[in-house]
């Protein structure tokens, strides 16, 4: 009987052990480039950015289907209450009639306005693309990259915590022998008890902060299930120039690239509101059949036409003027917009600029520091 408790006992704590070791187990673990690749596949955001491309790029199709002609089918039958002849017997109104029909219509405008349209959507989706990748930049670098880093940082607060912790455990315990042997009084085991205390509520805070940044970071990459990080080893060499940043800044940010693209939309959109007041043409091309039961002697069965028409629109109150107006105050603003961007990278470059060489000499005197110590 004791031997089947002991088994029963031991199998429980194998089960306990191993539930208790599982998570970490199979952990998966991440680089920096990893959560970068989970972040672009499974962040709500991004994909809500990705939408805006799709519904650009419908637009670019609609703008298409307004340069191809119209192709319209009709058909109906009619169904009279009696047949009425005249005087002369010839057929007034059937029992039955029916029509059918083809046409083909196309409208443009002698200013090419559709043409102009279509280039403004076509230009619209390079837009939209150079938003996306903004977003996407800016995604993995403020919601995954910033996470990842902060995740380190609370890992290492954790370390020093626990290390400042072990610390001050022993020299309570050096206090604590010490007031044994008469060398010190109580008040330095109390002010070392209250040491301890504090470095204990550091080490919880340290704790808490960890697990926080962990959810953050799982959040912000789609992340489910316990995962574990890969310290990615930051890359040594000279600074560049700040010249240099900030040149390929102008050159290569998404974000100012799609802002041009917005300048010369606005700039076309100027050209189509004018071509409002060109006439517009319209050519049609049309069938139709016609059936009687019993027919008219001047029944057509089937005739072919075409036709053109030349719309030219004299007065509107002022609506075609009001919206070149307004098209060239928004050319005006993406202009203005532009510049102001510019500037705001400029600022941004020289930012991180003067933080990356603060940090590295913060860094160079922190380890002359610990060199100092070790030699003290």
């Amino acid at each position: 009987m004791k031997k089947i408790i002991f088994i029963v006992a031991a199998a429980g704590l194998a089960v306990f052990l191993f539930s208790g070791t599982l998570v970490p187990l199979f952990a998966e673990e991440y680089s920096l480039d990893d959560l970068y690749r989970v972040a672009l596949a499974r962040s709500e955001k991004l994909k809500v950015a990705e939408e805006n491309l799709v519904i650009a790029e419908t637009g670019n199709e609609k703008a298409l289907s307004y340069l191809l002609p119209r192709l319209t089918a009709t058909g109906g039958l009619t169904q009279y209450s009696e047949t009425k002849h005249s005087a002369t017997g010839s057929v007034i109104q059937p029992d039955r009639a029916s029509s059918w029909g083809l046409r083909v219509d196309e409208t443009f405008s002698l200013s090419g306005r559709e043409l102009t349209a279509l280039g403004m959507a076509k230009q619209n989706v390079a837009k939209n693309r150079f938003d996306l990748a903004a977003v996407r930049e800016d995604y993995l670098l403020r919601q995954v990259a910033a996470a990842y880093y902060n995740v380190l940082m609370a890992r290492k607060n954790l370390e020093i915590a626990d290390a400042n912790l072990e610390r001050l455990k022993k020299h309570r315990n050096a206090a604590e022998q010490r007031l044994k042997i008469g060398e010190v009084t109580r008040t330095v085991l109390l002010r070392a008890e209250g040491e301890l205390s504090g470095a204990n509520s550091d080490r919880l805070q340290a704790e808490n902060g960890l697990e926080l940044a962990l959810a953050v970071l799982a959040s912000n990459c789609g992340i489910k299930g316990a995962f574990t990080l890969r310290e990615t080893p930051a890359a040594e060499g000279e600074v560049q120039a700040l010249s240099t940043f900030q040149e390929e800044a102008f050159a290569g940010r998404a974000d100012l690239r799609g802002m041009e693209v917005q300048k010369q939309i606005a700039a076309d959109q100027i050209r189509f509101n004018e071509g409002a007041f060109w006439p517009s043409v319209t050519l049609s091309g049309v069938y139709s059949g016609a059936d009687q039961n019993p027919p008219q002697s001047s029944l057509n069965r089937a005739s072919i036409y075409g036709g053109v028409a030349l719309n030219f629109p004299f007065f509107e109150g002022g609506l075609r003027k009001a919206e070149v107006a307004e098209a060239k105050a928004r050319e005006r603003q993406a202009g203005l917009l532009y510049e102001e961007m510019k500037k705001s990278i400029e600022i941004e470059v020289r930012t991180a600029y003067l933080e990356l060489v603060t940090q590295r000499g913060v860094i160079r005197f922190l380890n002359d520091q610990l060199a100092f110590a070790r030699e003290n």
